[in-house]
């Protein structure tokens, strides 16, 4: 079954305790286990689901157009589990395992040098 990498936002709002989501990201390791967890009582966005950090720090949120997806992924027991898997611009970038399979972290992309000459 497939793996799925998601787009984690909103790491420039402060948490309530007055942690820092960007410097969480930034102390985040590829492939340490991240938690997602529902926010049903959220009064911007009932659908939402706030990421947490292998210390418990919330990073960010789940992109709202992929919120309910998730959110029915959790509540039908399909997510075997969720890795930090890079920064991003926007904050954060996660992999999630489904139906049994766990996450892994995919190939990194080998960009072709530039050579001077054709500059």
């Amino acid at each position: 079954m497939p793996q799925l990498s998601l787009a984690i936002v909103g790491a420039d709002h402060p948490n309530k305790d007055k942690s820092n989501r960007r410097s969480e990201i930034l102390w985040s390791a590829p492939g340490e286990p991240v938690d997602l967890i529902p926010e049903p009582k959220n009064p911007v966005d009932p659908q939402a689901v706030a990421v947490f950090s292998a210390r418990g720090v919330q990073i960010g949120y789940v992109k709202s157009f992929q919120a309910q997806l998730i959110r029915t992924y959790l509540a039908r027991g399909r997510l075997t589990a969720a890795i930090f898997q890079d920064v991003a611009p926007w904050g954060a970038v996660i992999r999630l395992g489904l139906d049994g399979e766990h996450p892994t972290l995919p190939e990194p992309t080998a960009e072709s040098p530039i050579d001077d000459d054709e500059l």
